[in-house]
């Protein structure tokens, strides 16, 4: 979804929550997560063709940049009323087990698991159970299962109702967690995909605005047909220890740090000050369990915030390299391996522009790297940052787990730095 002012104070106040009794000191994930990248598809404009079939066809490229997970934006067909744009946003869904027919058919759907798998890739699918399109049948045959006005009438998702900044997502519905029958049919249908798809997890849009218990015990349902990787649109802390999540969103880290460090108006000192932030058990809060999710880019950042070139500029590359090295998984959104340097439309069809695919040796070598040092995991499975001694503009750290060690200095200045005998260009980096 939109990443909407409103929509961001709701997660970051649930990000302050206090943890639920169920936490945990050691969650366990898949021993495929462990040192993973993940790749984000937006299938509508994937290709100039738009389909489940096409990006099928391109599976072999994705298998040699050497990601690891493939996370697909909704699969499933797009209401009608009170539609954004021509096509529509694809988390207003009208219905939870059907495939969108502009992208193909649900044997297309099984046909790209089964080739992703075959590949040695895994695959995660997109889940909305906030709110849904206005022409849902649940509306109908099922309105109790959603949030009713003073009127007792369907409306559209409101923030701040009634007060100043009031806020309408116009196209979709909000769903009532009070009701049993809904909380079953949403399970069913996780259940669904993958008893009929054979997906390795979900992306839980808008996650902290569905209960956590409900999360929880759609986990363990799912779970118990095939362990999955959970990854929520949250930063907050009791989805990790409640053990309903795997992953969770590190805005804190592309919003704070690296935004400004791409406008000009912070540099190193402002990713160290967060780094001891992160490494202070009284200041980070989230279990050492948990996993982050590292990126520059995402739907909602490439078609609201901009592209690498708008945000970063020349500081793209370094930025990227960060949200590697760092502690977490990281995030490649499609294009970005071809130097993505547009805005996609979000309601329209507006295929990326795929040219020569100039960045793709630069991300293949951080995943290789990824994949080569345990030190680079993620969670408790990795090794904590222990920053070194840099000059101002430069941020140096070392992960050290084992005889395996990873040191890193980034130059975050527009200016060369000398550094340990030698000089780090503009934006420049030394891993060793």
């Amino acid at each position: 979804m939109t990443l909407h002012p409103t929509r961001r104070a709701v997660l970051a106040t649930a990000a302050a929550l206090p943890a639920m009794s169920l936490a945990s000191t050691d969650m366990p994930h898949l021993p495929w997560t462990r040192q993973a990248v993940i790749y984000q598809v937006n299938v509508r404009q994937y290709s100039a063709a738009g389909t489940l079939a096409a990006v099928q066809a391109d599976l072999p490229r994705l298998k040699t940049l050497g990601v690891d997970i493939l996370w697909f934006m909704p699969w499933q067909p797009i209401g009608r009323k009170n539609r954004k744009g021509t096509l529509g946003s694809y988390y207003s869904i009208s219905d939870y087990t059907a495939i969108n027919p502009e992208f193909g058919t649900l044997a297309d759907a099984k046909a790209l698991v089964n080739e992703a798998h075959r590949l040695g890739l895994r695959v995660i699918l997109d889940w909305v159970a906030n709110h849904t399109a206005w022409d849902h049948p649940w509306a109908t045959a099922h309105k109790d299962w959603f949030k009713l006005n003073a009127k007792g009438e369907v409306y559209a998702v409101t923030f701040n109702e009634g007060q100043p900044g009031e806020e309408h997502w116009d196209d979709v519905i909000g769903l009532n967690y009070k009701s049993p029958g809904l909380r079953d049919a949403m399970v069913d249908a996780m259940k669904f995909w993958v008893r009929e798809v054979n997906l390795d997890g979900f992306r839980c849009d808008v996650a902290s605005l569905v209960p956590t218990d409900f999360w929880v015990r759609a986990r363990k349902e799912l779970d118990a047909l095939k362990p999955m990787f959970m990854l929520a649109e949250s930063d907050a802390i009791e989805l990790h220890t409640s053990g309903a999540f795997d992953m969770t969103y590190s805005w804190d880290l592309a919003d704070q740090v690296f935004k400004k460090v791409g406008k000009g108006e912070a540099g190193a000192p402002l990713l160290k000050a967060w780094l001891a932030r992160q490494q202070n058990p009284q200041t980070n809060g989230y279990p050492a369990h948990a996993y982050r999710m590292r990126f520059t880019s995402n739907h909602d950042f490439n078609s609201w915030h901009g592209s690498d070139a708008e945000l970063y500029g020349d500081a793209h590359r370094a930025l990227a390299v960060l949200s590697f090295m760092l502690p977490g998984m990281p995030l490649i959104y499609n294009g970005q391996e071809s130097g993505l340097a547009k805005r996609l439309a979000f309601f329209e069809k507006d295929a990326i522009e795929w040219k020569g695919y100039e960045l793709a040796d630069f991300y293949r070598g951080l995943i290789a790297l990824k994949h080569r040092h345990p030190a680079l995991a993620a969670g408790q499975y990795g090794a904590p940052v222990q920053l070194l001694d840099a000059p101002a503009d430069v941020v140096a750290f070392e992960r050290r787990l084992g005889g395996d060690v990873v040191r890193v200095a980034v130059n975050l200045s527009r200016t060369p730095v000398a550094y340990q005998g030698g000089t780090l260009p503009a934006w420049g980096w030394r891993i060793a």
